[in-house]
Order: structure tokens, then sequence, then C-alpha cells
């Protein structure tokens, strides 16, 4: 058995900014697809809504749909939502199956600062180690395929492969659905990446995204802007 018919564990947050080091979680869904590739539209979904501690801005809920007042009246603490989406990840990567997530680094890194801020345990205390593997389609689709043009979201990128989009966009589990159906298209469009193990495609995605960051950096530098982009993925 290989990564693409092991189970797959989606990951996804809505938040209250793209800070990783001082926004807050507001939402979170993790949805279990059993046999990976062969088992879409068979998916067991977890989702959470948590009481941030903090002020949602307008410019957040637009995105995704939960104001202040909304979170404060519905959401659970965000101690104990944290540690319930820590827990589900931890166990499931002791498993050694992936960990899939569009972006993953923004949302494993987040979840991550806000369980650091909570003295609650780090990813990494809980494993013995690093998150993975984290399969992201993201980082695949700039390493798969250099020269696409345009941007690469969850949005361009799901039709781009064959996967309709969802008009409930934004949504955790809705988003996370897509990016399981997206990951999937992408094993199917390079047959390449299904011959490695799941460890053997995160380090990939660590080679492969050093690599965009450094040349990323480089063509900003050559446009007259001066930006760090970190080569560390996921975290």
């Amino acid at each position: 058995m290989t990564w693409t018919d092991e189970p797959w564990l989606g990951f996804d947050l809505e938040t209250t900014g793209v800070n990783v080091d001082e926004d807050r979680l507001v939402t979170a869904a993790l949805v279990r697809r059993e046999h990976g590739v062969m088992d879409a539209g068979r998916d067991e979904v977890r989702t959470w809504l948590a009481d941030p501690g903090i002020e949602i801005p307008a410019r957040a809920s637009e995105v995704h749909g939960i104001s202040t007042a909304y979170a404060r009246e519905h959401g659970r603490p965000i101690v104990e939502v944290l540690d319930e989406v820590a827990s589900a990840l931890v166990d499931h990567w002791s498993n050694g199956f992936p960990v899939v997530a569009f972006n993953g680094s923004y949302d494993v890194s987040l979840l991550d600062a806000e369980l650091r801020r909570h003295g609650a345990g780090s990813l990494a205390e809980r494993l013995g180690g690093e998150p993975a593997p984290l399969l992201d389609p993201l980082v695949l689709d700039r390493a798969l395929n250099r020269y696409r043009r345009g941007k690469r979201t969850l949005a361009i990128l799901a039709p781009a492969y064959g996967v309709p989009l969802d008009e409930n966009a934004h949504t955790a589990e809705v988003d996370v659905a897509m990016t399981l159906d997206l990951l999937a298209a992408i094993a199917r469009a390079y047959p390449q990446i299904t011959t490695m193990s799941g460890a053997e495609v995160h380090a990939f995605e660590k080679r492969a995204h050093r690599e965009w960051a450094i040349h990323f950096e480089e063509f900003l530098r050559s446009k007259g802007r001066v930006e760090h982009i970190n080569t560390e993925w996921p975290l």
C-alpha cells in the first residue's frame, strides 16, 4: 500500500488573518478519506468553531462568514479546540499516514503557533519530531508544473485539474474536500509521484519549496522589491 491508497486526513483552518505568528484559529475542519485516491465522495468530516479570544476583523469575516459575536456565542473555548484538532492530526501522523492541506505550511504553522501560545504542546512535542508526511497540492503543482502562469489558488488550480469548484468555497470542510480531490487529480496527472512513499513525497516537497523560495526571492529583488521568502517548510 502506498500513500495514494492510505487513509488521507485533509486539514484546513479559517482564521482571523494571514499572519501565522499573530492571527488566531476560528474554524477547523478535518476530512478523512479512507482509501486516498480511490475513495472520493466517501468522506468522514469533523468541524470545530472556536472563540478565538480576540476580535475577528471584518475582512476575515467577509471571507469565512464568522463574526466576532457569532464566535463568542457559539464557539467553544479555543484551548479545547486546539487540543482536539492537534490530537487528531498527531494520531494520524503517528500511524505514518499523510495529512493533506492546500498551502499547508500556513495552516500547520498557525496551528503550531496557537498551541505554543496557549501552552498546549507544539506539534513537534506531541509527535516527537516533524509533522510529516504533509502533502500539499500547491507545493506539488509548483514543482511539477513550474511554468504554469498566473496565480495558484485552490479556486484556480482545482478546475485546471478537472476538479469542479464548490459554491461554498471558503467553508473549511468544503475547501478540504476540494483539496483532497485536487491531490488525487495531481497524482493521476503526474504518476511519478505515486511511486514514492508519503515520506519521500514530503522530502521532495521540502526541496521543491526551498528551490521555489530562493528563485522567487531573486525574482522579487530583480523587480526592486526586497522581501524575504522563508525557505523552511512546512513550519
